[in-house]
């Protein structure tokens, strides 16, 4: 039988056009590797050192400034150190006592009188609290003055007494900054409104002897009561005292 028209291939003996003979790679269906001074198979460079290759060294000039720059980065870092310390050391802490001011209310307050028209509260309070300011405020666009004060407590909460005899439903909406009423307190005998600032700060109002008298700040109400009870007592006494002292007045005028 002619083996014309019947040709057999087996693999690696058949070649498409413009191919060359059939190579191991080519066998295993893959083209051969590129020529790119690499080995076939993408081997990284780490694969091409020689695990024979002797270990790198350093001359003994290398060494020398390599030891240097590192004693140099220590010598900096404690110069650093040394600039740091004493100053850390000689600043102090700051905590509550640090803001902590023994303001004397009392005196400001009768230097106040003359410009107020009245002795303003100076209330008195357990000893381990303290006062961070006190003034009069004049001058106001609204027209209206006022005395205020600021006190810490004892646990570090914080009171602002506002005491007024020109008050009106607007100056006293924008002094609570709008909260909201929440309920009433008694507080020496006379009864507060109780309301709750957007600011989270607790609020206490109440007419005081024809004085308008708020209570605002974040503290305890037990604190709160402290204060009110304080400025009641202050206030009333204050007005005696004015009586008296009229009184006198026209005495000795007479």
């Amino acid at each position: 039988m002619s083996d014309q028209g019947d040709e057999r291939t087996t693999p690696g003996t058949r070649a498409g056009a413009g191919e060359g003979p059939a190579t191991p790679e080519r066998q295993a269906g893959r083209a051969p590797a590129q020529q790119t001074g690499r080995p076939a198979g993408g081997a990284g460079p780490a694969e091409d050192l020689d695990d024979d290759a002797p270990p790198i060294t350093l001359t003994p000039n290398q060494a020398k400034r390599a030891s240097s720059t590192a004693r140099g980065m220590l010598i900096a870092t404690g110069a650093t150190i040394a600039v740091v310390l004493p100053v850390y050391f000689l600043n102090p802490t700051y905590t509550a006592e640090t803001y902590r001011r023994d303001i004397d209310v009392e005196t400001v307050a009768r230097q106040a009188a003359g410009d107020a028209g009245y002795l303003p509260a100076s209330p008195t309070l357990p000893e381990e609290w303290s006062s961070t300011y006190a003034r009069w405020v004049t001058g106001r666009s609204d027209a209206v003055d006022f005395w205020e004060v600021g006190f810490l407590t004892a646990d570090a909460g914080y009171i602002q007494l506002t005491q007024t005899d020109d008050a009106n439903p607007t100056w006293t909406a924008q002094r609570v900054e709008d909260a909201q009423v929440s309920g009433t307190r008694t507080i020496g005998g006379l009864e507060w409104e109780l309301l709750d600032a957007p600011n989270g700060d607790t609020v206490l109002t109440s007419e005081v002897d024809g004085a308008t008298v708020i209570l605002n700040g974040q503290a305890s109400l037990t604190e709160f009561d402290a204060v009110g009870e304080a400025v009641v007592e202050d206030v009333r006494q204050n007005a005696v005292d004015e009586a008296e002292r009229l009184s006198s007045s026209d005495t000795d005028g007479s």
